[in-house]
């Protein structure tokens, strides 16, 4: 039973306190009367589905969206951020989800960008370099200060963006979605470092969708719902179930779709011996439809790889590859969608989508030589396009016009589902469905794939979720420094046997082969 709201103690004067603050874009209210208190030494979750506010709120908090209405005290005074950096020098921080980097800058220029260390009026590299290893160190990242970002992979990004973040001290540090990319040792590391300004006096406010994080890291709960704050709750008293009952409103079923089993179909899609040199070794497997085939193993261990390499994005040494039992050669995605096979990438900003452009444009781009007859682009089909792609996978969207960048994760992901399935691909392969997507968006992607498995296709799915592929998948392959060590089926698949099978190697399942 979820208890009632609680409230701040009687006399007790938190850090900072919000009242009554809203925030509309023309005629849409995103927040809306949302009231807080946040206080010193303690973590503050704020959970709700995606669209809910979250972020909106802490970017009020941290000046970088005035809010339309209400106020904002800090230590007992009334204050107006008109700027992130009017917010930084009041002791604000912000972790943001999305990765704000500079490419060509290295490690130690970002981390000190604006905030150069001086001695005698000249820069002193050396004492930032030292300083940046020292910080890099503490949040278990692995990279070096002289390198430049964008050679580093997407996890050690965003401990360069939380260690510049940290880099001053500060009376409240926001994170949004800290974990999202990292490594289950790199998250315990920044869930220490999360408890370590707490104990230090800071005020944390925790935003994410992975409820064990919140569950094991919060004082209290603040739920958003639709712009409107549901309650602020005591953690101890909510379990995981409360939360997503309440950031939903409803109960929500059961989150996964039932289990077809292990499917006796001829493959769609085989693959023997394909490496990818500094990568993968030595990989073979088979996708057969009506099954989900789940890909496990540390960040790191080649999954990705072994997909890029299969599609032309990496340099390979392939065996054979063959799809309906047929060989096929693949040197590009364009060949790979010719054989039938869709790629959903783990970077949907990235890599995904053109996050400046419109709805439609997105969604039609791949499939321009499949809609169009003509040598120009019709608008009347990119709408009607849209309007199908909206009503099949429950885009949520205020108005056709946006940019795909304006849409919230979830919607992210269902409009490049969309664009992937407007190829009619046979095989259809997802790196991390969910990553950032809260709780009622996971249940509708995993209904998605399981309608896919209904139509007759063969789906791979790659996640570091390791419930999420237990839960989804009818076989699971496992993946380490590069190689396919053990495969699971039925009841075999166990979250322990998974992670024993990445970490250690320890007893397997039909382990390599040519998986079945």
């Amino acid at each position: 039973m979820i208890q009632e709201p609680v409230q701040s103690p009687a006399g007790a004067v938190p850090l900072m306190q919000l009242s009554e603050l809203s925030k509309a874009y023309g005629p849409v209210t995103v927040l809306s009367d949302v009231n807080l208190d946040i206080r010193a030494g303690e973590i503050h979750a704020i959970i709700g589905e995606n669209g809910a506010g979250k972020s909106t709120l802490m970017r009020v908090i941290s000046g970088h969206v005035k809010p339309t209405a209400g106020t904002i005290r800090l230590a007992g005074g009334e204050v107006t951020f008109n700027t992130p950096v009017v917010a930084e020098h009041a002791g604000i921080a912000l972790v943001h989800q999305e990765i704000l980097l500079a490419d060509g800058l290295t490690v130690v220029e970002n981390l000190f960008l604006g905030r150069e260390r001086t001695r005698n009026g000249v820069v002193d590299d050396r004492a930032m370099e030292h300083i940046a290893s020292e910080r890099l160190k503490a949040l278990g990242s692995t990279a070096s200060p002289r390198e430049l970002v964008r050679n580093l992979p997407i996890a050690q990004r965003q401990l360069v963006q939380i260690a510049r973040a940290l880099l001053e001290d500060h009376r409240v540090v926001i994170f949004d979605e800290p974990t999202a990319v990292l490594t289950t040792a790199e998250v315990d590391t920044l869930l220490g470092i999360v408890r370590g300004l707490r104990d230090r006096g800071v005020a944390v406010l925790y935003i994410s969708h992975r409820l064990n994080e919140v569950e094991a890291l919060a004082d209290r709960i603040t739920v958003l719902r639709d712009g409107k704050m549901i309650g602020t709750y005591d953690a101890a008293a909510v379990t995981q179930e409360d939360m997503a009952r309440l950031m939903v409103g409803r109960e929500l079923a059961m989150l996964y779709p039932p289990k077809r089993g292990v499917s006796l179909l001829p493959p769609v899609l085989e693959i023997q011996h394909l490496s990818v040199p500094g990568f993968v070794t030595d990989a073979s497997l088979v996708a057969r439809p009506g099954e989900v085939l789940g890909l496990g193993g540390m960040i790191g261990a080649g999954r990705t790889e072994l997909f890029e390499g299969l599609l032309g994005l990496r340099s390979t040494k392939v065996g054979q590859v063959r799809v309906n039992g047929k060989p096929v050669r693949i040197h590009s995605v364009a060949d790979g969608v010719d054989a039938g096979i869709g790629y959903l990438t783990e970077d949907r900003k990235g890599k995904g989508l053109l996050l400046r452009e419109r709805l439609a444009p997105n969604l039609v781009l791949t499939a321009l030589s499949r809609l169009y007859r003509k040598p120009y682009i019709e608008q009347k089909v990119e709408a009607r396009e849209l309007d199908r792609a909206i009503g099949e996978y429950d885009i949520r969207v205020r108005s056709r016009r946006l940019e795909a960048g304006q849409l919230s994760g979830g919607n992210q992901q269902k409009l490049l589902l969309a664009k992937i399935m407007m190829l009619d691909p046979q095989v259809v392969i997802i790196d991390e469905p969910t990553r950032g997507i809260d709780i009622g968006n996971k249940s509708q992607i995993y209904s998605f794939i399981d309608a896919l498995i209904r139509a007759g296709k063969a789906c791979i799915v790659i996640s570091s979720e390791l419930q999420e592929l237990v839960g989804l998948c009818d076989r699971i392959l496992v993946m380490r420094a590069g190689s396919i060590v053990a495969e699971f089926a039925g009841d075999d698949i166990t979250e322990e046997a998974v992670v024993l099978a990445a970490t250690s190697g320890g007893p397997t399942a039909a382990a390599g082969g040519d998986s079945r």
